[in-house]
């Protein structure tokens, strides 16, 4: 197969994908008439009260964009849970796992209505076995991981359920 035949092949496999999305009724979350068209900076997140909370509304706010006429408000908590899993024969513990909760709920301004809540879930690790420099450096990292999956999963949920509360 010729470049040029290749390349026919992969456009006319392309464009057939696409009418079949469309045909399934498949539409861009952002595109025009999208269910989320016009929701940027239109949530406005809860200010945070601790480090991981500034973490996550942070993430939030670079995928929602910071609130300027906000329409509805994500109230959220956070749990997150520490726990040692290699331990060394003279017990010192090289791995930790960090597991992540963060409970939401999206309210409409003007009502006071909950149009959306949920909870999320995730868990990272990280190791200690360098100084405690580096360890503290290696939790830091994995804390801000975390919040970046969960802030992920939190607007993910948001986007595709945006239909039925965006209008």
């Amino acid at each position: 197969m010729s470049s040029s035949d290749r390349r026919a092949f992969l456009v006319s496999g392309l464009t057939a994908a696409g009418l079949a999305l469309a045909g399934c009724g498949f539409r861009p979350v952002y595109g025009p008439g999208g269910p989320a068209d016009g929701l940027r900076g239109r949530i406005a997140v809860d200010a945070p009260d601790s480090v991981v909370g500034f973490l996550l509304v942070e993430e939030l706010e670079t995928r929602l964009g910071r609130a300027e006429a906000p329409r509805w408000r994500l109230a959220y908590s956070i749990d997150t849970e520490s726990e040692g899993l290699g331990v060394t024969a003279e017990q010192d513990t090289t791995r930790y796992n960090i597991t992540g909760r963060v409970g939401f709920q999206l309210r409409d301004l003007d009502s006071g209505q909950v149009v959306q809540s949920g909870e999320v879930a995730s868990f990272t690790a990280y190791s200690a076995t360098g100084s405690t420099v580096a360890t503290r450096a290696a939790e830091r990292d994995a804390y801000r991981r975390l919040m970046v999956i969960l802030a992920d999963e939190v607007v993910t949920r948001l986007l595709a359920t945006s239909g039925t509360w965006a209008q």
